[in-house]
């Protein structure tokens, strides 16, 4: 998979972290050419006290159990992965590239800030 360069990946990160997430989501479906996902705090029935986030694909949308959680760049990351990799009704991504996906922006913006540090 292909990934926005570095400076994108940071953007995406603060813009997250600033309580921009849907912006963020514009920003990397744009880059990726998707439709973006909605984001909304809530619970799915049968999730709600084993996961933090989920997304449904059938509804193009990311339930995030609490406000901390929408600004949570690692869960809006794995979930918009999740979004990326649904096609045709049918998820073709796993947990594993998920949490790689959003490891990959973290490990970008990390490393950003512990540079820009004097």
């Amino acid at each position: 998979m292909e990934f926005p360069d570095t400076k994108t990946q940071v953007l995406v990160v603060k813009l997250i972290l600033n309580k921009r997430t849907e912006e963020s989501l514009q920003l990397l479906s744009k880059y990726y050419n998707i439709q973006p996902p909605e984001i909304v705090v809530g619970t799915i029935k049968g999730k709600r006290k084993t996961v933090r986030a989920v997304y449904v694909g059938k509804q193009q949308r990311i339930y995030a159990t609490n406000s901390d959680i929408f600004y949570n760049p690692s869960v809006v990351l794995h979930e918009f992965y999740h979004h990326l990799r649904y096609r045709g009704m049918e998820h073709r991504g796993s947990e594993k590239g998920a949490d790689s996906f959003a490891s990959r922006f973290i490990h970008s913006y990390r490393l950003e800030v512990h540079l820009g540090e004097p």
